[in-house]
């Protein structure tokens, strides 16, 4: 069957940088995974959000970094130089839960906090 990761989190952005996300996403489309994508039905303001929440295998956790890395690297669209930020939690079944932070243009991957242990339950 094989092991199972759940990934759930956000990114932030402003309505050029939406514009390549969207574009990475769709470079990265599977049919399936990509599924776990989505976005608020209007926008409100002016951050855009955009959310993940899938269980997705354990092989294809290279697929979703890869991706979030990616749009980690896009470069802030304005002079206030606001690059995207995010973070996701991915419970593993059997490493335990993660905390990724995309932030200064890059994914920091490090263990989740033990107040998230009740997400692995």
């Amino acid at each position: 069957m094989g092991v199972y990761v759940s990934v759930r989190g956000w990114l932030e952005c402003d309505a050029t940088q939406l514009v390549t996300v969207r574009e990475i996403i769709s470079s990265h489309a599977d049919d399936h995974y990509s599924h776990g994508w989505s976005t608020p039905r209007q926008q409100v303001n002016w951050t855009h959000y955009l959310f993940y929440g899938a269980d997705i295998r354990a092989s294809a956790l290279d697929w979703f970094t890869d991706q979030i890395g990616e749009i980690a690297r896009i470069p802030a669209s304005d002079e206030d130089g606001d690059r995207i930020r995010g973070l996701f939690l991915a419970s593993h079944e059997a490493d335990g839960t993660t905390e990724w932070q995309v932030r200064e243009g890059r994914l920091v991957i490090s263990p989740a906090d033990a107040r998230h242990r009740y997400l692995d339950e």
